[in-house]
């Protein structure tokens, strides 16, 4: 779902930026950054789908057990994007720092998107009965809505990807220091243990979570990444066991807690944010090197394709998730979950794919998508 500023003069810089190359011998030349949205888009329609399928599976069921594994393991992807957004603008902004051009496109491929979305799913929330029409005309629920992203669920996403494009310029002597990866990992996560604690002593937000606060330490690797960015491979190759290891170790931790909380156990607010932090702040180092080794085998082509339309995917596939449910209701439609769960993600990746790619075709992409 990320964008890049900037108008590469050749291949490689193309490359480095992560945007789509022409089209060889009938094919889309496809880019590591294009893997790590395909990734990130295939985790984001499983982590949505495992959550609405679990509604179809009886308590205490092996099904419910593995869905429930599923969602909580894969819910990293709004970190990611905000990791690989400030990695390729920083890298952008230190080639071409027009500051006039990276704010107006900001507005367009991100404001944009944002303020449409979100009356289309008020919209389509009061078609299915989820809220009354009467709130559209609520100066009060639109300042909820617009301001902490509640239009719908996923939205917030747009309103922290917004909130972290401002911040970028602010950040980008750490990447003109060429601050080491592993020390900005380091930093990310200190600055954010800050923020939890001024959070809790002064500011006490109402929704921490829908601003870009609360993901401090994906954007300041992404910024140390984007500084660094022709010699992530190098780094991975030399770094990836151990970034692997510490991974698995911050999901060992984590998800306990997180399968706790979908049950609606009590757990550690401190404990549940430091793990999932510091897992998912790793993870984006893993989809990104996984991007690489992806592109450089040129293996699952689809998933690259996928990453070309991910902010497409990413918003329409929940009101089709929505709308399945509606159409074939838990406990009465007679639907496994199993079945449930192949279903809505199949359905939320075609779907989407096959609409994003003919509004392509036909000019109209940038009026719904900014892009």
């Amino acid at each position: 779902m990320t964008v890049s500023s900037g108008s590469p003069a050749n291949e490689s810089e193309r490359v480095s930026a992560g945007q789509l190359l022409p089209v060889v011998a009938g094919r889309v030349t496809l880019t590591p950054v294009d893997y790590f949205r395909g990734l990130a888009i295939v985790e984001v329609v499983l982590h949505h789908a495992s959550g609405a399928a679990r509604d179809y599976a009886p308590e205490g069921s092996a099904a419910l057990l593995a869905l429930s594994i599923i969602n909580r393991v894969l819910h990293f992807a709004v970190p990611a994007f905000l990791f690989l957004s400030a990695a390729v603008l920083t890298r952008s902004l230190l080639r071409e720092p027009d500051f006039g051009r990276y704010f107006s496109r900001r507005v367009v491929r991100g404001a944009w998107p944002y303020l449409l979305w979100t009356l289309l799913y008020v919209i389509w929330s009061a078609a299915l009965g989820d809220r009354p029409w009467s709130e559209l005309l609520s100066a009060e629920k639109w300042q909820l809505w617009l301001a902490y992203g509640k239009g719908n669920y996923h939205l917030y996403f747009l309103l922290v990807a917004l909130e972290a494009y401002l911040l970028l310029p602010f950040l980008l002597p750490l990447a003109r220091a060429r601050v080491r990866i592993s020390a900005a990992l380091g930093l990310g996560l200190a600055v954010q243990v800050g923020v939890y604690w001024a959070n809790k002593v002064w500011w006490q937000l109402s929704f921490p979570a829908s601003t870009a606060l609360w993901y401090l330490a994906p954007v300041i690797l992404g910024v140390a990444v984007g500084g660094r960015w022709n010699e992530f491979q190098e780094w991975w190759a030399r770094r990836r066991g151990r970034v692997l290891a510490l991974t698995g170790v911050a999901l060992a931790l984590h998800l306990p807690l997180a399968l706790a909380f979908l049950d609606g156990a009590q757990v550690s607010p401190w404990w549940y944010s430091a793990s999932n932090w510091l897992f998912t702040t790793l993870m984006a180092l893993v989809l990104l090197g996984a991007g690489y080794g992806l592109w450089q085998r040129n293996r699952m082509r689809l998933v690259g394709v996928l990453g070309g339309v991910s902010l497409q995917i990413y918003l329409i596939h929940p009101a089709l998730l929505e709308g399945l449910k509606r159409l074939l209701p838990p406990g009465e439609s007679g639907v496994g979950a199993s079945l449930m769960f192949a279903l809505m993600v199949a359905l939320s990746l075609v779907v989407p794919f096959v609409v994003a790619r003919l509004l392509i075709r036909r000019g109209w992409s940038a009026l719904l998508f900014g892009r």
